[in-house]
């Protein structure tokens, strides 16, 4: 159906959050509050009325559009179908968010080559990852947009990129099939789980899921192509340091197929309109395969095909300020 992100609007009123259809070939994005709102304004609708139900069907929020249903789809579908060259933005410029802000975010492992060259190198692989898709809970309020500066943590050595798959879900659900689950998504992004690698070393010995490791940033994006237009498990992925190709690899290498994923999160809990599913890193789509780590200043770029590019710079290492003092027992 599209591709759809979110930019940020600077206006006289403060920051705005703006939801977009994105028409990469023509370079261009189209505002689609404001061309909803100027569409129920030529039908006659005053200005102050178009307003309000422009910003209903077009929130700043992507996980509260979704959660319209086809209502939202649709009334997306009609834009785009119109006259929509007044709600057009050039593409480049823009200050681009995360394009979706999902009230739950999850990670998974989900491609076996990753999981034999990452654990597999320790030792034989748990049975448990071929019998069921395991996953962590992340942190979606550190979520990063396309283009935004990668915070840097105090404690980190080792920095790392991911690779990775984001699935956004357009339909909840509980105790779902596969084939029902495979219905709930509603399209793809880019998904890039920054890892310090050191810490998640040393916090992982403690047999809980990663936190400090991961939760300081995911970059996710520049945006979302609707599952109708894409292949799920036909995409290349390419990763790039500094311009330099360090990984590639291929969607269809994925252990659990995308709707298993889904299907299995939602047993005995409600899957929300808006959530985000990280597939896991691909085969050899992280340095920590590679034996190679990032540095401060540099870009990094994930490509997927049918999706686009997503694009961070890495920040500067923080400050130290406070450790916990160690506490023993016995």
């Amino acid at each position: 159906m599209a591709k759809l992100g979110r930019v940020l609007d600077v206006g006289p009123d403060g920051p705005t959050a703006r939801l977009v259809a994105v028409l990469p070939h023509e370079k261009l994005v189209v505002d689609l509050a404001r061309a909803e709102r100027l569409r129920l304004e030529r039908r006659g609708a005053s200005p102050s009325a178009a307003l309000r139900m422009a910003q209903a069907l077009f929130p700043g929020s992507m996980a509260q559009a979704l959660a319209l249903g086809e209502i939202f789809l649709e009334a997306v579908e009609r834009v785009l179908a119109g006259p929509y060259a007044d709600s057009a933005l050039p593409i480049e410029g823009l200050h681009w968010l995360p394009p979706i802000d999902p009230p739950v975010m999850r990670d998974c492992l989900a491609f076996e080559e990753h999981l034999k060259n990452t654990l597999g190198r320790l030792g034989p692989i748990p049975d448990i990852y071929y019998q069921i898709p395991i996953y962590y809970k992340g942190n979606p309020t550190t979520l990063l947009g396309h283009e935004a500066e990668v915070p840097w943590p105090a404690r980190c050595q080792e920095m790392d990129f991911e690779l990775e798959l984001g699935f956004v879900i357009g339909k909840g659900g509980k105790d779902l099939t596969p084939d029902q689950a495979k219905g709930c998504i509603f399209g793809i992004t880019i998904f890039n789980d920054f890892s310090a690698r050191d810490i998640q070393r040393q916090e992982m010995t403690g047999m809980l899921g990663p936190a400090k490791g991961k939760d300081f940033a995911t970059a996710v994006g520049p945006w979302i192509t609707t599952a109708d237009e894409i292949d799920l498990l036909d995409l290349q992925m390419v990763a790039r340091v500094n311009g330099e190709e360090w990984s590639r690899g291929h969607s269809g290498s994925i252990m659990w197929r995308p709707e298993e994923l889904v299907a299995y999160i939602s047993q005995d809990e409600l899957l929300q309109p808006g959530e985000l599913i990280g597939s896991g890193t691909v085969g050899l789509g992280c340095g920590l395969e590679l034996g190679r780590f990032l540095k401060p200043g540099d870009v990094v770029e994930l490509e997927v095909e049918g999706v686009g590019i997503l694009r961070n710079r890495m920040g500067r290492p923080g400050q130290v300020i406070w450790q916990p003092p160690p506490r023993r027992t016995g």
